[in-house]
């Protein structure tokens, strides 16, 4: 599985800002994908997936703010974020779950750069 994620960019703070994470190859294995951050000094920490029925799952930071949608004909997957605060700012990556064997395989796509200005 490859991820190629895009739409990070700069905003002012209540700005708004699209990612995209387009997926391909054994795109059919994927159990769950999603977005994760990180923020300068911190640990990358989950901010929403979407799982292949649809069930969605976000950080409480982000919960209100933030829609994860998929588009299962172009095997892609969107976060819409809206009402962006500073703290938000971070390099967000695209990531992908898939069984491997008995154990569950992380797909990691590269960051995009997410800023946002107080």
């Amino acid at each position: 599985v490859q991820l190629q994620a895009s739409g990070g960019g700069l905003v002012q703070a209540g700005g708004s800002l699209r990612l995209s994470c387009a997926a391909s190859g054994s795109t059919f294995s994927i159990n769950a994908i999603g977005w994760y951050r990180q923020a300068p000094g911190k640990q990358r920490e989950l901010v929403a997936t979407i799982s292949s029925g649809g069930r969605t799952k976000y950080a409480d930071s982000v919960k209100g703010r933030f829609t994860i949608s998929r588009d299962n004909a172009n095997n892609t997957v969107y976060l819409q974020m809206n009402m962006l605060k500073p703290e938000d700012t971070a390099v967000y990556y695209c990531n992908a779950k898939a069984p491997l064997g008995r154990n569950t395989y992380d797909y990691w796509g590269k960051g995009t750069l997410v800023t946002v200005s107080s």
